[in-house]
């Protein structure tokens, strides 16, 4: 049986070849204003722009960052995930269990970890896709099973005393980059290249540009569907892993309102909710926008509270942006 064919719309040119300052705005808004944030910040605290303080903060989203990264390939297709956070502490717990100094080896380790966001992932893919169920229903119960899951698991109780290779995961560096860092690039990288250059990025563009358009084009949306949740709960896992190697334990309470983090990343970046429109590198921008403003505001010593009512009003604002857009379309 032969591939399916999906046929894309080819976008305008500027007529006469023109510059037009809107399209670079459209382009590269969001890298000018981590430009402008971070100058504001390095102008209003003399610590912020240093080098220890500037590695710190990506250190410290590439856990979030990661989780945005599959989080982004689901909002492409118009779906959302909301069990991130719970599927990072299940995985924490697992993994943590695996990790005592002598017991398993580090491989062994890592892959229970993998295998427990891949699973979940498959779990959430498989109940939308065939049971054709709205993601936010589906996640949201995966949210509250995972979470029970990962609680039950170890009674409530932090579990410690893990072994030095696995800390090195989240606290060791290679040539003074520290590792979490080195991940979440490499992540981006590989998360790059399958959503622009393979065929599997092309269908889930398909998908969320029009799904019904997808299927007559003979693409097996369910089958999609279930690898990209299955791919997003793997990413989870590899963030889960990294968290729990940083703060040397399991908790069961890890990864609390990080799936929200990890929307607001993907939308701040260029995401768009209605399908369709995403990329890597926006998301990236919008973690480090996160990441930023949360450094930046503790070193000014602005209260947390304020924080996330800044937090929520800038998602709220990206959204309107993102609405507007599309009703220009």
């Amino acid at each position: 049986m032969s591939e399916p064919v999906v046929l894309t719309e080819k976008k305008p040119k500027a007529k006469g070849g023109r510059f037009k300052p809107t399209a670079l705005l459209s382009r590269f808004g969001m890298l000018f204003i981590l430009i402008g944030l971070m100058i504001l910040m390095s102008l209003l605290s003399p610590t912020f722009l240093t080098s220890d303080n500037l590695l710190n903060i990506v250190r410290q989203m590439s856990v979030v960052g990661i989780v945005a990264i599959g989080v982004t390939f689901i909002i492409i297709t118009t779906g959302i995930d909301l069990s991130s956070g719970s599927v990072i502490a299940l995985t924490s717990v697992v993994v943590a269990t695996l990790a005592h100094p002598g017991e398993y080896p580090l491989l062994i380790t890592i892959l229970a970890g993998l295998g427990v966001g891949m699973l979940t992932g498959v779990i959430n893919g498989t109940i939308i896709a065939k049971g054709k169920i709205a993601p936010f229903i589906v996640t949201l119960g995966m949210m509250t099973a995972a979470r029970g899951a990962a609680l039950m698991y170890t009674g409530g109780r932090p579990i410690g005393n893990l072994s030095d290779p696995f800390k090195f995961i989240g606290q060791g560096s290679i040539a003074g980059i520290p590792v979490p860092i080195l991940i979440f690039f490499f992540v981006a990288f590989i998360s790059y290249l399958l959503l622009n250059k393979t065929k599997f990025g092309t269908y889930i563009y398909a998908i969320g540009g029009n799904e019904q358009a997808a299927i007559i084009a003979g693409i097996n949306v369910e089958k999609y569907k279930i690898m990209l949740y299955g791919f997003a709960g793997l990413l989870t896992s590899v963030a889960g892993i990294i968290l729990t190697s940083r703060i040397a334990s399991g908790q069961p309470t890890a990864g609390t309102m990080y799936e929200l983090d990890a929307i607001a990343a993907a939308v701040i970046g260029g995401t768009s909710l209605a399908g369709g429109v995403g990329t890597i590198g926006g998301t990236v921008i919008g973690a480090l926008i996160i990441g930023v403003m949360n450094n930046g505001l503790d070193l000014l010593g602005v209260s947390s509270y304020l924080q996330q009512i800044l937090k929520g009003a800038i998602i709220v604002v990206a959204v309107f942006i993102d609405s507007r857009k599309n009703k220009r379309k």
